[in-house]
């Protein structure tokens, strides 16, 4: 997943980004400028936050970052190489100004911001970009970014630029170093990866592992246009209920995780603003297509045709969310293929294809609450609708606790759920090639595979649409997943906190809220 996944077991899959294809070279004239703000931001005040994906195991070391609160707060201390534009996805200028591949895309050179310091007074050098980078290709260091940075052969300081080195070209690469767990640190955190001391708008105060942490504002910050708050206060909320009692009375000024059954009560509220953000994570049912019965194509044909989408949206996501097509990227990804005919509801074409499958008896399918908001509920409407074809679905709940151990990616057909991935390339990958180590639905084509090395390779975006045009129309025809919605992000906030930018990258901002909002006075 990466998911970013708050309230449920996030740390499944710990790494997250934000999504598109860049350019050839970017700088940051180039660029898309972020989007304009409504308000001149203020400045002052104590942003408080009740946020769920918080544990007593935590850590500071962004290596081994995981959950909700450890996303939040590696922005609050530090800075990425490279930003995402928060609409398009598109790689902005952080603490690299500007960058450049060779033509077949496996060398890129990258020019390093000069006059940036760290927290500590050090000056911010090409060498502590080089030595992060070596940090988590390392696998010693268990981090979360290793996967993304695998296919990287050599990291140098070359003539006072970073200079990366591929086995194979990769057009995705600046959007490969947004990722959170890439924060720069003073000699890569080598001395002390949990000292919090990055170039961030925010300096750490105090961490309480699984209960809070503090942050004042950062004086010597190198932009001007973040860190309008004085300090930020993040308070650990797993439980829905104390959030939704907090935000109501006004202890706190954001909460994350709002679940859309709430949503109609909370938005009654004359203080509190729901903030609903289009994404790229998705809700789902999985079947591996090397078990039987699934490993007939027309028995998962027919499973697709029986699944109510519409119902789903509106029943169990209250509406917060979009109509999913059985591919795994939506509009929110750069070069996403427009043309493909939505599979719609159909009993009659779901029972052709369960009769071709030659399948009789009943299926089972394992859901649990731990999968996605509401997922008991989704299987329910699918058994529902699956009936109208002459389908039989046994639906069986199975425990929270183990769901992802036990039953997702073990298990031949059950409910899950996605977090997005910065770019189409990062998502296959992830899941779909034959030797992914996450492929939840068993699917393995040498031929897919083989797109997939092309596209990820390709710098014309004529041909890499329509190649990745060719790879989700193969699963949406032949493989084992069943993407009834892509889900919204719904956060909500007291309404004197200002200036938040909804961003399809991931969850609360991308993780950027506090660098990004503002207290009303």
């Amino acid at each position: 997943m990466s998911e970013f996944r708050s309230s449920f077991n996030v740390s499944r899959r710990g790494f997250l980004q934000g999504s598109a294809l860049l350019g050839l070279s970017a700088t940051a004239g180039t660029l898309i400028a972020a989007p304009a703000r409504a308000q001149e931001p203020v400045r002052g005040g104590t942003l408080r936050m009740g946020l769920a994906g918080g544990a007593s195991a935590d850590t500071l070391d962004p290596a081994l970052a995981s959950a909700s609160v450890l996303f939040v707060m590696a922005h609050c201390w530090g800075d990425t190489l490279i930003e995402s534009h928060p609409e398009t996805g598109a790689a902005l200028p952080s603490l690299a100004e500007s960058w450049s591949p060779s033509p077949d895309a496996k060398e890129w050179t990258f020019k390093i911001r000069q006059g940036v310091s760290f927290h500590d007074g050090k000056p911010m050098t090409v060498a502590d970009a080089v030595a992060t980078l070596r940090r988590h290709a390392d696998e010693s260091s268990q981090s979360g970014a290793l996967g993304l940075l695998s296919g990287i052969k050599q990291i140098e300081d070359r003539g006072g630029d970073l200079v990366i080195v591929l086995e194979e070209g990769n057009a995705d690469l600046p959007l490969v170093l947004t990722d959170y767990h890439l924060q720069i640190q003073p000699e890569g955190g080598a001395g002390n990866p949990n000292a919090a001391i990055g170039t961030g708008p925010y300096k750490l105060v105090a961490f309480e592992p699984g209960i809070r942490a503090t942050f004042e504002r950062n004086t010597n910050d190198w932009r001007d246009d973040r860190g309008f708050v004085d300090g930020v206060e993040i308070i650990v909320m797993n439980d829905s209920t104390a959030r939704i009692s907090a935000l109501s009375a006004g202890q706190v000024d954001f909460i994350n995780v709002v679940e859309p059954k709430v949503v109609p009560l909370l938005s009654r509220a004359p203080t509190v603003e729901i903030l609903q953000s289009s994404g790229k994570g998705f809700y789902s049912f999985l079947m591996h297509c090397d078990t039987a019965p699934f490993d007939n194509n027309d028995l998962r044909m027919a499973l697709k045709y029986a699944v109510d989408r519409e119902a789903i949206l509106k029943q169990v996501v209250g509406g917060f969310g979009t109509i999913g097509n059985d591919y795994p990227v939506n509009a929110n990804y750069a070069l996403a293929p427009t043309d493909i005919e939505q599979r719609v509801y159909d009993p009659e074409k779901a029972a052709f294809h369960f009769k071709k499958s030659g399948h009789d008896g009943p299926i089972l399918l394992r859901t649990s609450e731990a999968a996605f908001p509401g997922a008991v509920d989704a299987a329910q409407l699918f058994q529902q609708s699956a009936a109208k074809a002459g389908i039989t679905l046994d639906v069986r709940r199975e425990p929270s606790d183990g769901y992802w151990s036990e039953v997702w990616n073990v298990q031949p057909f059950c409910a899950s759920y996605w977090g997005g991935r910065p770019t189409q390339d990062s998502r296959y990958s992830t899941s779909y090639v034959s030797n992914a180590e996450w492929n939840d639905t068993r699917f393995k084509r040498p031929d897919f595979d083989e797109m997939a090395v092309r596209a990820r390779a390709e710098l014309d975006e004529t041909k890499r649409r329509a190649l990745y045009r060719d790879m989700a129309l193969m699963i949406h025809n032949e493989g084992g997943l069943i993407l009834p919605v892509f889900n919204d992000y719904v956060n909500a906030s007291t309404k004197k906190l200002k200036g938040f930018v909804h961003d399809i990258g991931n969850d609360v901002s991308n993780g950027r809220i506090a660098s990004r909002v503002w207290l009303e006075a």
